[in-house]
């Protein structure tokens, strides 16, 4: 990658601190298991509270002296904040302690760029970083000298400061335009799908529910599936065999996190836009974690901001097992399935999310019956492919006249592409 990344390993003093401006509570596990992941060794935790961030170094001197002692002591190379520091508070500090200093953003960019393995996952991180990395460029070259005046005393500093943002929107242009041609062939995947009226279910949820292992058990798959945060960054979909309703294609996708940075956000659109399509989202929530609610509105805040909040979805509160609950299904107010408790791990209340994907998906199907001339022989084979002809009659003239069941969602595409050549009979 152009933005290369520091090697793992290192030995990490992380640093949490409770700030009054903040609403959401801080969630110490999820940050030690995000340092875990980008493989780093804890060796320390620094916690404090602040009424507000310090505008140079975040934390107070006091602290700053905490976390230096702390460093020498474990001989630790790394500081790693709970938090998002600004590139001035992140250089301050690297002076003050010494060592390399990362926030929050620059640990998930960090994993992200270890999970990467298909070429447009790689694309999509690098964009990231350098996006994230162009404000902190000038920390790289406070080495050089750039201060001094005359002939003979100037430095080189500035100049490769200018170069290094040259040659990095240079490549985030040249990311970006692959990534659009990546974006078209998603678009134009997601045509051919529409043509063929096959609905598409998302799964989503954050990171480390268990959606990669849910995806698995539901479509005979190995996927990568391990109890690591962002397990999965590439998505991936499958054909999924539902019993009295037909195909649908069920895809995988990466997990969110809280404060999640809008780099990866916008990075990821081309893959987000798979979530944004989709007919029906199973939203998978880890019932055994203790901040279950405020993963759930980090979800909802992410769907929100890519604009797919409003789509139909079933919440599945995986690991039930785990967490000592029944295998169950709840029903909202109109009497849809709304919420669904199981274990994709043992496979313990699957049968209930397949029925109530069934239920779902054919909440709105539509009986009609058509009468399909000679020339529309690709229609008639579409139909039956999709598997949605009940029965079939044939009439003097030769054309055939069909009894359909399908969703309103496919029926609407069906009306779309032939908007003539057969006549709509009356419904059953």
């Amino acid at each position: 990658m152009f933005f290369e990344r520091q090697e793992s390993g290192d030995r990490v003093v992380a640093v949490s601190m409770k700030l009054n401006s903040e609403t959401r509570r801080q969630d110490q596990d999820e940050f030690e298991s995000l340092i875990l992941s980008a493989g780093g060794i804890l060796v320390s935790s620094v916690s404090g509270k602040r009424l507000s961030p310090n505008s140079k170094t975040f934390v107070g001197k006091g602290k700053l002296e905490e976390i230096s002692e702390r460093l020498k002591l474990n001989s630790a190379n790394v500081v790693i904040f709970n938090h998002t520091l600004t590139p001035i508070q992140e250089r301050n500090l690297e002076k003050e302690l010494c060592c390399r200093v990362v926030d929050r953003t620059g640990l998930i960019l960090d994993i992200f760029a270890q999970r990467a393995k298909s070429h447009e996952g790689k694309l999509q991180v690098e964009l990231a970083q350098l996006r994230h990395v162009t404000s902190r460029l000038v920390r790289g070259w406070t080495h050089l000298e750039r201060q001094k005046g005359g002939i003979g005393q100037r430095g080189p500093g500035e100049t490769q400061l200018e170069t290094d943002r040259r040659l990095i929107q240079t490549r985030v242009k040249s990311i970006s335009t692959r990534l659009d041609r990546v974006r078209t062939r998603r678009k134009q995947g997601r045509k051919s799908r529409l043509k063929s009226f096959l609905p598409t279910v998302a799964i989503i949820g954050y990171t480390n529910a268990g959606k990669s292992t849910l995806f698995n058990r539901l479509t005979n798959s190995k996927v990568y599936a391990a109890d690591k945060l962002f397990a999965t960054l590439d998505p991936t979909l499958r054909k999924l065999q539902l019993k009295k309703f037909g195909t649908v294609v069920l895809g995988d996708t990466v997990g969110f996190v809280r404060d999640l940075p809008h780099q990866l956000v916008d990075a990821f659109k081309a893959t987000l836009e798979e979530v944004v399509s989709a007919d029906l989202l199973i939203h998978v929530i880890d019932a055994s974690s203790e901040n279950y609610n405020d993963n759930i509105s980090e979800v909802e805040s992410i769907l929100t901001e890519i604009g797919a909040c409003s789509l139909p979805k079933i919440e599945v509160f995986n690991k039930a097992d785990i967490a000592g609950l029944p295998y169950r299904l709840e029903r909202d107010i109109s009497g849809m399935p709304s919420r669904v408790w199981l274990s994709s791990r043992n496979g313990g209340g699957i049968d209930i999310l397949l029925n109530s994907l069934v239920e779902k998906l054919s909440s709105k199907i539509v009986c009609r019956t058509l009468t399909i001339g000679l020339d529309k022989g690709r229609l008639r084979s579409t139909l039956y492919h999709i598997g949605v002809v009940k029965s079939e009659e044939f009439n003097s003239d030769g054309s055939a006249t069909l009894s359909i069941e399908l969703p309103i969602e496919q029926w609407n595409r069906l009306v779309g592409r032939t908007s003539s050549g057969f006549f709509l009979g009356k419904s059953i």
